[in-house]
């Protein structure tokens, strides 16, 4: 062997190892923190616009806006909500006070009126549902004494205080608006600032109604993030008082960290169809990405050091059985000498040997290609005759039932039985005769299942009431052998293709009625489940042994072959119909009872 060989392998080895080692490595430890950021922003962002699609197309639906919402949070694991133009959360009504105004001049024009204040940026709910009792709770009732403090922008409160007035002066604060009001009071007081007092009002009254969450609200969820709701607050205050120079009136994303954790908020206002503006505001943490790289830079530690090992090894290996793919040409070439063209030579190179083996690979392409083509045309003649047999088979079987339910009724109208029912029977009779014409067509389109080009068409009827139609037209030879027929019907439309499932009961009630012994019973029922309904029909009479109860769904499986041709079956029915409940995609089976045996399937609700 040429030592160049040898020398290119080894080198090939050892430095494209390396390399995807290093790239690997900046890869994680410097580029993907970044990426992960960037890419979960613009993902994030891109979500956002969908939300606001569909909040505007919800047309301030409560439900569907919460939905869209915690659907937001599970494909993001991002929070977010709707605002008003306040900072007000949106859609809520379940954490707040109703307060009647005292009848005094210091209410102003609120006097005498009953105004409901939400509590939630007052309030950890987390604190009012799990502490026992709360003390929310138990002190603020209905028919309590309560000083509110307002901030009053335009025509709108925003409360940030509520002081209970005769139980010790315990109250409860938005402190953001709190804070920045006291600041700005004492701003202009002490530092003579030009700045303009806020428009703060003091509310006295008597609470009439309080309403607290329960934690099973879905509004529960936004509560519960404590620090989701220090962000609100934030804004709110920023909205309101115009504390910083950022603008709202487009997009904003916001970087802020909380204990060493950093986090993305994301503030996008949104135009009702009333021209009314509001903000959706969004949090997210990259916390994940932080951890994971972290991890990184603790892994490869000990990754350097084995796939370092790994190289050299490798490297030594490769150069040690460099006659490997001189090898693996014998071997290939072999497997080509009988028919076994599954196996290619993997060598990519530049000298004889990789000359060598592209010509092994295209010719042994070229072959398997054409022999795969000629086992694929054996394949699907064999396939068409069998189709053509199975076919000549199935209508002879299908045949047999509505022939014989023909000749029932024309025997019944030759003896003069049943002579009220004349017209019924010339119907009936009519229809039959409809459906063994169709079953021809019928036949054809099902032989395409094997091909799947066949497309089952679904409509609405009544389940019970084509079973009862079944059970009248087999009513004769169910008294031939004098056989008790017990129905627990419910009335229940289902979707399916009602030609087919007729075509399936009827096998399943002649199967019953034939292999139940005289004067035994025959129990059929109907069972209702959530979206499905369960088809039942049971008969007294022998077991099927159980290792053949997933034949019996095979074409031309016969049992006991001698009694089905005496009595006339092919055993093409149930695999008929086994073909036609597949088509409709539900479960079906066959089960030993106590007894006998049960025949069962599913059909979809119409809802």
């Amino acid at each position: 062997m040429r030592a160049s060989i040898v020398f290119k392998l080894f080198s090939l080895t050892t430095l494209l190892c390396l390399f995807l080692l290093t790239t690997i490595y900046l890869g994680q430890t410097i580029f993907f923190k970044q990426y992960y950021a960037n890419r979960k922003v613009n993902d994030i962002q891109t979500n956002i616009q969908s939300f606001k699609e569909n909040y505007l197309k919800s047309s301030g639906d409560v439900l569907s806006i919460q939905k869209l919402e915690q659907d937001f949070y599970r494909q993001n694991n991002a929070w977010i909500t709707t605002l008003d133009s306040f900072g007000n959360l949106n859609n809520v009504n379940d954490f707040y006070v109703e307060v009647k105004m005292d009848t005094a001049k210091s209410n102003g024009e609120f006097s005498g009126k009953t105004m409901t204040f939400p509590l939630y940026h007052m309030m950890n709910i987390n604190e009012i549902i799990t502490s026992t009792p709360s003390q929310a709770i138990s002190l603020l009732t209905s028919k309590s004494r309560v000083a509110i403090a307002a901030y009053k922008e335009d025509l709108a409160l925003i409360p940030y205080r509520v002081q209970l007035v005769e139980k010790g002066n315990i109250m409860w604060e938005n402190e953001k608006i709190s804070k920045k009001i006291y600041d700005l009071q004492i701003d202009i007081k002490y530092n003579k600032s030009d700045k303009t007092v806020p428009p703060e009002i003091l509310l006295n009254g008597t609470i009439s109604k309080v309403q607290f969450p329960t934690g099973n609200e879905s509004s529960s969820f936004i509560y519960s993030n404590s620090l989701f709701m220090d962000r609100l607050k934030d804004f709110q205050t920023n909205l309101i008082f115009n504390d910083t120079k950022i603008s709202y009136a487009f997009l904003q994303i916001l970087d802020f960290t909380q204990n060493d954790v950093k986090y993305k908020l994301f503030i996008d206002p949104i135009t009702d169809q009333d021209g009314t503006v509001r903000y959706i505001f969004s949090m997210a943490s990259l916390q994940p990405v932080d951890e994971a790289v972290q991890m990184l830079q603790d892994y490869y530690v000990y990754l350097i050091g084995l796939v370092m090992l790994l190289i050299v090894l490798a490297a030594w290996y490769y150069s040690r059985k460099i006659a490997n793919p001189l090898l693996q040409i014998n071997r290939t070439t072999k497997r080509m000498a009988s028919l076994d063209f599954s196996e290619t030579i993997a060598i990519r190179s530049n000298d004889e040997i990789g000359d060598l083996s592209q010509s092994i690979n295209s010719l042994s392409q070229s072959l398997h290609s054409y022999i795969e083509q000629l086992q694929m045309d054996i394949v699907k003649e064999k396939q068409l005759e069998n189709t053509r047999r199975e076919f000549i088979s199935g209508v002879s079987h299908e045949l047999k039932t509505p022939l014989s339910i023909v000749k029932s009724c024309i025997s019944i109208l030759k003896d003069g039985v049943a002579t009220h029912k004349k017209d019924y029977y010339f119907n009936a009779m009519d229809k039959e005769v409809d459906k063994m014409n169709l079953l021809i067509e019928d036949m054809l389109e099902l032989a395409k299942f094997e091909s799947g080009t066949y497309t089952m068409k679904m409509e609405t009827f009544n389940i019970d009431k084509l079973i009862e139609d079944i059970c009248e037209k087999l009513s004769v030879e169910f008294s031939t052998k004098q056989l008790h027929v017990h129905t627990e019907l419910a009335t229940v439309a289902v979707m399916a293709n009602q030609h087919r499932i007729e075509q399936v009961l009827t096998n399943f009630l002649t199967n019953a009625s034939r292999y139940t012994p005289e004067q035994e019973h025959i129990f059929i029922s109907i069972k209702e489940e959530l979206d499905e309904v369960k088809v039942c029909i049971e008969n007294k009479g022998a077991h099927i042994p159980a290792d053949q109860l997933e034949k019996i769904w095979d074409r031309f499986y016969r049992g006991d072959t001698a009694r089905h041709r005496s009595q006339g079956g092919t055993g093409l029915g149930l695999a008929i119909s086994k073909n036609i409940l597949e088509l409709h995609g539900m479960p079906y089976g066959a089960a030993n009872t106590e007894d006998g045996v049960l025949f069962f399937f599913w059909l979809k609700k119409q809802v």
